[in-house]
């Protein structure tokens, strides 16, 4: 069980990179922290240091999960204020489930702080809207395989398939592999931002064709932290545009023809 004064541990998303690109909430966890435990190797600095001056600052890069968190819960038992700071979002590839589970084993209560992820910032960046009437309708959030796999329902031919805006994020040592994979299904032509340290001071993003895809990450020697998203609607809307903000769609707030 745990201690009645044990307050919830927070685990917070930092969002892309930029400080003023975190949410309310995730700001004022930080700066109410009493113990940062963040993941050093991904998240901006500056973002680490609006933690109080005597915050303890635990940097995870060379830590195990475990050691993660055996340090979290003799914090969290000791009835600091702990946040686990993550890179871009906590539910996306962040071991969330894998430390929730862990936690609530130690009779730890979780709250969790959602953050901007990378592959809005990277729209944003580009102006660009991912969802074009007409043109494509629907997100997909995945992977290249890698040392994690993946189920053979979401394989890379399977999700390349349906053609839609794909965000790709920890797939950059996989580049040649999914280029080929993808060109199966999407033509030579199609979109492709490739995105670097998205919204940090040393950004790189570029929009090529994705018959260049592999091409431009190796020239630029892309490893990790790079987004790619491949689609249809990068090349712009063109005369397409939302019945829902047509004169002629009605809706409960608005009359029309």
């Amino acid at each position: 069980m745990s201690a009645p004064s044990s307050p919830p541990v927070r685990i917070v998303g930092a969002g892309p990179g930029a400080p003023d690109l975190l949410t309310l909430r995730a700001a004022a966890a930080i700066q109410e922290a009493e113990a940062l435990i963040w993941t050093d190797s991904l998240v901006n600095p500056r973002i680490a240091d609006l933690a109080p001056a005597a915050c303890e600052r635990i940097r995870t890069s060379s830590l195990t999960l475990e050691e993660v968190i055996e340090a979290v819960v003799e914090r969290a038992l000791a009835g600091r204020r702990v946040v686990r700071l993550h890179d871009g979002d906590p539910s996306l590839y962040g071991a969330l489930a894998e430390q929730i589970t862990r936690l609530a084993d130690a009779g730890l209560e979780v709250e969790v702080v959602p953050g901007l992820s990378a592959y809005q910032a990277t729209a944003a960046a580009l102006s660009s809207e991912l969802t074009v009437p007409g043109v494509v309708q629907t997100i997909v959030l995945s992977r290249a395989g890698g040392r994690t796999g993946m189920p053979e329902t979401e394989s890379l031919a399977r999700l390349a398939a349906l053609r839609a805006s794909l965000c790709l994020y920890l797939s950059a040592r996989h580049v040649e592999e999914v280029q080929e994979a993808l060109l199966a299904h999407y033509p030579a032509d199609t979109p492709v931002a490739i995105g670097y340290r998205v919204s940090w001071p040393d950004q790189w993003l570029r929009v090529v064709p994705l018959r260049e895809m592999a091409a431009t990450s190796r020239e630029r020697n892309l490893i990790r932290t790079t987004l790619y998203i491949v689609s249809p609607a990068l090349a712009g809307a063109g005369a397409a545009r939302s019945r829902l903000y047509s004169a002629a769609h009605n809706h409960l707030f608005r009359g029309g023809a």
